[in-house]
């Protein structure tokens, strides 16, 4: 078992029995939570006024047969044994699927890639060789060339991600309701009623509201809890199957979903939209892989999630199979089948249960808006980490309390199972729908499998989830319409914040200054260079920003060293430390102007101020320390836009390098290093800065005169100069464009958060440039 940065990740050496039992427990309460509680509402949901009960059971053995099946075909089948596979550097999900289509067919929606982008170790991973076969080539091609494909692609993994988005509103309000609805049987009937709402609102405002302390101290009893309730379940459905039906097993044949079909005809279609329910909570397999290993989720589901689901479900069918005609009131549920004696235990359980999973999906769906935040797709959010230790579990404040309001909505608004269920189900599978497309894509692409396998992968598991698609989006008006109009919300948001990125972008590479105007300038660049270091935040990867022309012709006064510094995500899950900077110089070397670009994953965590401060100071000044005396300078080399560039690590990896060190580090620390020679600042600031530089190889005076430089400049301080953009639509440009644009990014980008390391910089420090951006 390796922690790395906190979170669990499948080591690449094999691991031993005893970590991936542990890793297998530990899945228990975080990836099966809300698949475990289904039965509470799956046999309530189908049986919903879609089916007349008859004195046979062709219907309840219906029923199960296709919950059978279903969970056998699509959990078992689909994702376990295929979908697991596909995983990005041991991450899972939507955006995982997508990053890997991004790498192979080089169609990724981040305008600031880059070629040394391709040499980061993730990201070479997956990508072995081209495809294999004629077919999967072309298909490659295709795609590089037409944007249209381009766009349709992203707009179905968007589509995916805010069905995942409108699953974290619907899954805490129909399993918490389920959970409360067993009241319905424990108390009076002219009482229940007006305690089930209140109650589910109750216990849904209390776990929202409990998010930002985070789930680490209470997350040990995640798994145990989940275990108690599918032990649960499990011994209440044997014991039905004992004692009221023991032949129900035949309802396992296929045969039954055939006679359940030709029986009930349109209505059992409609049904289906309950049934699939049982599935809820699948895609968290896959979501959370970059949390477990493939084989500890598999042992998890296979050995105790997958039978104790249908021990459960055969018990309820066996129960309801007895008692179909004896009760007046009939009612199917899941706590009509508990015995009465032990009602109150196990309504408990569930309760507990229920908000197991619900956590689980409130979190996946905090992680889901942070990749999307980091691959430009949704506008910048606060994400705090609660643990840190565990650097996978975070909370969002904003979506947190707009996931509440939201739940509480479709709560009081539907107030049963049935219409909540209705518009669950619809998420649910599309969100396996969209699993499925972007898989066959994977199949050819990164697989290198034939055209042949893929197109029998989509047409089997396609037409199933098709099936059920059906039979949910036709109860459009009865619940169904909740998360088409929750993902077209979402989806209008992401497409216009992204929309309004890569136009801004466009507009920067567009208006960069060019190489030869920074020349005419001479070393002092016009102006008067002040003592410190200036950051001036970019989103250009190659080039100087319109902002810093902009800013030297309306202030007189520069710092000693600048620094372009552009923070940008790459399609990839993670980025190694020893890869994470790239450093180059712009202009000649007296300029003191240096380019910085700091490269994180969509999993990666940004850190402080403080901690990142230090990585870059120390990042510039190895680079100055390798950089090779090769380059002279000269007019043709510095001409050229793109400047060389060299990966750097960050401090910690700098372990034969420069070290940087200051007068709050303990003594005995510093002077461990024997093998370093220090190089200090002849000024004696109140701040005192000194860089700690391996003996050998001998550097050259220019260099150490850099370094002196840069010591000064740091030693002084650092200024953060952050562009305020003003986007506007152009003169001429059509309505839509006015409205996205002026109206629609404007709105969002006035309301997000600003870049992430200048979060919790004092005022002082910054400095914010207007610019109006006509795009």
């Amino acid at each position: 078992m390796d922690l790395e940065g906190g979170v669990y990740r499948s080591p690449v050496k094999k691991e031993s029995w005893k970590s991936v039992l542990i890793l297998a427990y530990q899945s228990l309460g975080v990836v099966y939570g809300d698949l475990s509680t289904s039965p509470l509402y799956v046999y309530k949901s189908a049986f919903a006024e879609d089916i007349q009960h008859s004195e046979t059971n062709e219907e309840i053995y219906g029923v199960l047969s296709f919950v059978f099946w279903t969970l056998t075909v699509v959990p078992l089948l689909k994702y376990v044994f295929i979908v697991l596979r596909a995983d990005d550097n041991g991450e899972g999900g939507t955006f995982a699927l997508y990053s890997l289509l991004c790498r192979q067919a080089r169609v990724g929606f981040l305008p600031n890639c880059q070629v040394a982008d391709e040499d980061l170790s993730a990201y070479k991973k997956d990508i072995v060789a081209p495809p294999s076969t004629v077919a999967g080539s072309r298909l490659k091609s295709t795609i590089e060339k037409h944007k249209v494909l381009q766009r349709m692609l992203l707009v179905l993994t968007l589509i995916g991600t805010c069905m995942v988005i409108g699953d974290g509103v619907l899954t805490p309000a129909i399993s918490v309701f389920s959970a409360v609805s067993g009241l319905e049987l424990s108390m009076a009937k002219e009482h229940h009623k007006y305690v089930e709402v209140p109650v589910a609102c109750l216990i849904l405002v209390c776990l929202f509201a409990l998010q930002h302390y985070g789930t680490h101290r209470v997350g040990v009893i995640f798994a145990p809890i989940v275990i108690t309730w599918l032990l649960c379940i499990s011994v209440i459905g044997v014991y039905n199957i004992f004692h009221w039906n023991p032949k129900v097993y035949q309802a396992l044949s296929p045969y039954y979903m055939y006679k359940f079909l030709k029986k009930t005809q349109r209505r059992g279609w409609m049904s289906l939209g309950g049934i699939l329910l049982c599935i809820t909570g699948s895609e968290a397999m896959f979501a959370d892989l970059g949390h477990f290993s493939q084989l500890s989720i598999k042992i998890a589901f296979t050995s105790v999630v997958y039978p104790s689901l249908i021990l459960a479900y055969m018990g309820q069918a066996a129960y309801l199979s007895r008692h179909h005609i004896i009760e007046n009131d009939y009612r199917i549920g899941f706590y009509v089948s508990v015995p009465e004696r032990i009602r109150w235990p196990v309504l408990a359980i569930a309760i507990l249960a229920a908000v197991v999973g619900s956590q689980a999906v409130i979190t996946g769906t905090f992680s889901i808006i942070k990749q999307c935040t980091a691959l430009g797709c949704f506008p910048r959010v606060k994400i705090v980490h609660t643990s840190s230790k565990v650097h996978g579990q975070i909370y969002i404040p904003e979506i947190n309390w707009i996931l509440m309001l939201l739940c509480l909505a479709v709560t009081i608004g539907f107030r049963d199972t049935k219409r909540l269920g209705n518009a669950s189900g619809l998420a649910v599978i599309t969100v396996m729908l969209v699993t499925t497309c972007l898989m066959s894509l994977v199949m050819v692409l990164c697989w290198h499998r034939s055209i042949f396998l893929a197109v029998c992968f989509i047409l089997f598991f396609g037409s199933v989830e098709a099936l059920y698609f059906s039979a949910s989006l036709i109860k459009f008006l009865e619940g169904a319409w909740v998360p088409i109009a929750l993902s077209f919300i979402f989806m209008i948001v992401m497409y216009i914040w992204h929309d309004g990125t890569l136009r801004k972008y466009e507009f920067d590479v567009q208006n960069k200054v060019s190489i030869n105007w920074l020349l005419s300038l001479g070393p002092s660049l016009g102006i008067v260079r002040v003592r410190g270091i200036g950051l001036i935040n970019t989103e250009l990867v190659s080039g100087i920003p319109a902002i810093f022309s902009h800013f030297v012709t309306n202030l007189p006064a520069f710092h000693q060293v600048l620094v372009f510094l552009c923070i940008k995500s790459v399609p990839v899950p993670y980025v190694r430390p020893e890869e994470r900077f790239l450093v180059g110089r712009i202009g000649p070397k007296e300029y003191r102007l240096y380019r910085c670009i700091v490269r994180y994953g969509y999993h990666d965590i940004h850190k402080d101020d403080v901690e990142f401060e230090r990585d870059l100071v120390c990042s510039i000044a190895e680079f100055i320390r390798s950089e090779r005396s090769e380059t002279n300078g000269s007019s043709e080399d510095l001409l050229k836009d793109d400047e060389k560039m060299a990966v750097i690590g960050t401090c910690s990896t700098h372990t034969d390098g420069i070290q940087i060190s200051s007068d709050e580090e303990d003594p005995a620390q510093q002077a461990s290093s024997s093998e370093m020679r220090e190089i200090q600042s002849p000024v004696c600031p109140k701040k005192r800065v000194k860089f700690l530089v391996p003996s050998s190889p001998e550097i050259d005076i220019s260099a150490r005169e850099e370094l002196h430089e840069l010591m000064e400049a740091r030693e002084a301080g650092m200024a953060f100069i952050v562009g305020h953009s003003y986007v506007r639509a152009k003169h001429g440009s059509s309505l839509m464009k006015k409205l996205v644009i002026n109206v629609g990014y404007d709105f969002l980008r006035r309301n997000s958060r600003g870049p992430t390391y200048a979060l919790n910089i004092p005022h002082v420090s910054t400095l914010e440039v207007g610019m109006i951006y006509l795009v």
